[in-house]
């Protein structure tokens, strides 16, 4: 049996592997269930599970996860939108919004939902930091303009970056839960 992380990303597929290594298999699905409008990681991650869950058949569980940047200033926004906004108006364009504000402060949120017919269960990871003009060549995404202990995630590498995911410490705690679970 394996767990089924249903994502089109095959670098998540990895860093799941590599937190459930000795646990159990991880087997990449890409499905794509219909992504909930909400502003709650958890309830958007929750449907997503059960919806994949259902779609896929047989008894293997899935796992599904949703990332958002909140901005403590802008009330939280993009949060669940994170990736409409990045699309839609681009990095550049909410960094000058948040450059406005005195308070720049934000944080990655990583929300995983596992379901297993019988049960729902989320998992969350945070990282906190701060907005900053765009810096680095690294990363994707917001990596440019945000900042960890003086360096963005655009100028981290790889290891360095793993080191403080907000997606691995999601996963860390999916794991921990799960191991109880065998």
């Amino acid at each position: 049996m394996a767990i089924r992380f249903v994502t089109g990303n095959e670098g998540k597929v990895g860093e799941a592997r590599e937190y459930l290594e000795g646990i159990d298999a991880v087997e990449q699905v890409d499905y794509d269930y219909a992504e909930l409008q909400s502003d709650s990681l958890e309830e958007i991650v929750t449907r997503g599970a059960r919806e994949a869950f259902d779609a896929l058949g047989s008894e293997e569980p899935v796992l599904v996860d949703d990332t958002g940047l909140f901005v403590d200033a802008l009330g939280g926004f993009p949060g669940p939108y994170s990736a409409y906004v990045e699309d839609t108006v681009g990095i550049e364009r909410l960094w000058r919004l948040a450059s406005e504000e005195e308070n720049r402060r934000a944080r990655f949120r990583t929300v995983m939902a596992y379901a297993d017919g019988e049960r729902t269960e989320t998992f969350e990871g945070t990282v906190a930091g701060t907005l900053v003009p765009p810096r680095g060549e690294g990363g994707f995404g917001y990596d440019p303009i945000f900042e960890y202990n003086g360096q963005t995630l655009a100028e981290m590498d790889t290891e360095e970056k793993n080191a403080i995911s907000h997606r691995g410490r999601a996963l860390a705690a999916f794991a921990e839960w799960y191991a109880d679970q065998q």
